[in-house]
């Protein structure tokens, strides 16, 4: 690809050089009914007409450019919201299971044959996914976490941030 550009410029180097060097009549050229001045060869108006092309391409560059990084912010916010909103979702999902947790953990007392004075155990953690023969060693990294569907509306206590609620 990078081949064929440099070709295609090469070639219109060369058709350039041809169009200068060929056309040596005098001529002028008028702009909003102005001559405009130091342009006296047929030549020197291709040049000038060269130079306005060169400033229309790196106009319609830059704009390319500058949509499309707008798009590429645009869609990178758009993720961020996204996001943003699944971990409110999973965390108002774990407040509301540890919230039933504990409401069944009062509601029980004590366990029959326990103790009432010694701490109550925690839950135990569920067991790391093993890493594959390959994986450089060292601590593991957390499980990805499940996919969150939304159970119902969003509490109002939950944290908002006007960045993120922002519809652009």
């Amino acid at each position: 690809m990078a081949f064929i550009g440099l070709l295609l410029l090469a070639a219109a180097a060369i058709v350039a050089a041809g169009v200068v060097l060929d056309n040596t009549d005098p001529s002028h050229i008028t702009a909003f009914g102005q001559a405009i001045p130091g342009i006296h060869n047929e030549w020197q108006v291709f040049l000038a007409g060269a130079a306005v092309a060169v400033v229309l391409v790196v106009g319609l560059m830059l704009t390319f450019v500058g949509a499309g990084r707008l798009l590429r912010a645009r869609r990178d916010l758009r993720y961020l919201r996204e996001e943003h909103e699944e971990s409110l979702t999973t965390l108002e999902m774990e407040k509301r299971r540890l919230q039933q947790e504990l409401a069944r953990a009062r509601q029980n007392g004590p366990a029959a044959g326990r103790p009432s004075s010694g701490p109550t155990p925690a839950p135990a953690a569920p067991p790391l996914p093993r890493q594959p023969a390959g994986a450089p060693s060292g601590p593991a990294a957390p499980a990805p976490a499940a996919q969150a569907t939304r159970v119902g509306p969003r509490s109002q206590v939950s944290a908002r941030s006007p960045f993120f609620d922002r519809n652009d």
